[in-house]
């Protein structure tokens, strides 16, 4: 299956995760404050779920800035992290595929001990929530044939290309990025 559920143990994917958000985090900076102040690192905790126990310590703050004139915070986007959600985005998505039409102990298979309510919260967020996001409303014509919104995210993780797995995961986690931050639509998420 394109939607590879072995990368939830894969500790190379996840430092895969860690350089991206990175990348993001120096991009941010860069862009400096919008008053014009300087962005000084202001991470703040996260206790992430669906994530190995070798790369929590490293998984465990989120990357932000604050800046020195105006205080305001500025948050990078995030191929880890889906929003404020305690599950990690790879967790979040590979659940959900997993979960779509499937029995209720299918995310026990991946090592998650997802609660069936939030597995049906998901569900419900790919189909309603997430397709009335801009995010989707600006990106869904541009998927020829059109994605089946039932088999969310499965479907959509399907039109992704990469030389491998993790290529192709990264390039739809890359995909869901604007997501990550300050969207009120993710409230439903958790």
């Amino acid at each position: 299956s394109p939607v590879s559920h072995f990368l939830i143990q894969d500790p190379r994917f996840f430092q895969l995760l860690l350089r991206i958000d990175q990348e993001f985090a120096q991009q941010t900076r860069a862009g400096g404050c919008s008053c014009g102040g300087v962005l000084h690192r202001g991470d703040y905790p996260r206790k992430p779920r669906g994530c190995l126990s070798e790369v929590r310590a490293k998984f465990e703050s989120r990357l932000s800035f604050c800046c020195c004139r105006c205080r305001k915070r500025t948050t990078s986007v995030s191929v880890r992290f889906l929003g404020r959600r305690v599950y990690l985005a790879l967790a979040v998505v590979l659940s959900s595929n997993r979960h779509a039409g499937s029995s209720a102990s299918a995310p026990a298979l991946l090592g998650l001990a997802v609660p069936l309510r939030t597995l049906e919260r998901w569900r419900l967020w790919w189909r309603d929530a997430f397709t009335q996001t801009p995010l989707w409303r600006g990106a869904c014509a541009s998927f020829m044939p059109p994605v089946d919104t039932e088999r969310l995210p499965g479907n959509l993780a399907d039109r992704f290309i990469g030389a491998n797995a993790a290529q192709r995961m990264a390039a739809l986690l890359r995909f869901l990025t604007p997501l990550t931050v300050g969207q009120r639509t993710m409230a439903t998420l958790t």
